[in-house]
């Protein structure tokens, strides 16, 4: 792959009574072609200003954003709206004319691009097959569930053929089914069209669910950046700390952790789980040391074709057989030690 989007030391900042706001502050940040990437934050994080840089709706201010080999700070106003030809997005709350058919807001984009009649009704019926909606063509938004009228935002960003889609909290007003059905349709978009998709969300079971990769973003810098495996299974940052804690609840914590204290003799440790750790094999031969060990929290699951996840052990015996089982646990994996 190659880079399609790239930030070389980007900032935006917005003027205020209060004094200049810092909304993107010297990022950089590269997307390959072909990807799907989740640019992941809490509100006020930077996410949607960062997001319209790259279709020019909002100017850089200093360094360079490289949008598939235009820097788009130097780009004129009309060498702009051809750019976003290129770049599809999609919205939140779904953006669409409600006096238009489901047909007339995907031809929307097409008549202001000047395509012929002809060519806007074979692309349209093209792309509501693609997002399952043909049926539907001569509905009003107000007649479609909040799934189908993201469907429709979809096809109408996709009209053009871009290269990229910009995805800005696209599922955040939708239940959690329909958000699945929304993701594997953002997933055939990639896998099928072959477009780069950059989600912005808060929410980390989008990242989880869709991502290749992912940047965490906090007070508009990059906090930590990476495949989704390792930011879920190796978290760094205090901020990608918070995020994966509210979604992976594999490790004791507070209460729980306390209780295990109170109930639980031998030495409390946690070992993660990865693909090769040979967690198992350390464990097969802690009884020759005279050392028993207890399961007493933890869940495994897989991501991105790997398993992940931790086990909590209440490790019994001699403290110094205990110490030698606890020491061959580090050296196949990470472990953390209750305190």
């Amino acid at each position: 792959m190659s880079p399609i989007i790239e930030f070389r030391d980007v900032s935006k900042v917005f003027e205020s009574p209060s004094g200049p706001i810092r909304a993107v502050d010297g990022v950089d940040l590269t997307i390959e072609a072909g990807e799907i990437f989740g640019v992941i934050g809490y509100s006020g994080a930077g996410k949607s200003t960062l997001v319209r840089l790259i279709n020019g709706l909002e100017r850089v201010t200093s360094g360079q954003l490289v949008v598939d080999g235009d820097d788009v700070a130097t780009l004129t106003e009309r060498q702009l709206e051809l750019k976003r030809r290129e770049i599809g997005m999609i919205f939140q709350q779904f953006n669409l004319f409600s006096s238009r058919t489901v047909a007339g807001n995907v031809a929307f984009p097409l008549k202001v691009a000047g395509w012929p009649k002809a060519d806007r009704d074979r692309r349209i019926a093209e792309l509501l097959d693609f997002v399952g909606l043909l049926d539907r063509a001569h509905s009003y938004p107000d007649q479609l569930s909040g799934g189908q009228k993201q469907r429709v935002g979809i096809a109408r960003a996709l009209a053009a053929s871009p290269k990229i889609l910009l995805a800005d909290e696209s599922t955040s007003a939708l239940d959690p089914q329909t958000t699945q059905d929304v993701l594997r349709l953002l997933r055939k978009v990639n896998t099928e069209l072959g477009v780069t998709i950059v989600v912005i969300t808060h929410e980390l079971e989008v990242v989880r669910a869709i991502a290749d990769r992912v940047a965490v973003l906090e007070g508009g810098r990059v906090a930590e950046q990476g495949t989704v495996f390792d930011i879920f299974t190796r978290p760094r940052a205090e901020v990608t700390q918070r995020f994966v804690s509210t979604v992976v609840h594999d490790r004791p914590r507070g209460a729980n952790l306390e209780r295990l204290k109170q109930t639980h003799d031998g030495r409390i440790v946690t070992a993660t789980i990865a693909d090769g750790s040979r967690l198992g094999t350390v464990l097969a031969s802690a009884g020759a040391l005279g050392v028993t060990f207890e399961i007493v929290y933890g869940g495994i699951g897989t991501l991105q074709d790997q398993s992940f996840g931790s086990l909590t052990l209440a490790l019994d015996g001699p403290d110094e057989a205990v110490e030698t089982v606890v020491g061959r646990l580090r050296e196949v994996t990470t472990v953390e030690e209750a305190s």
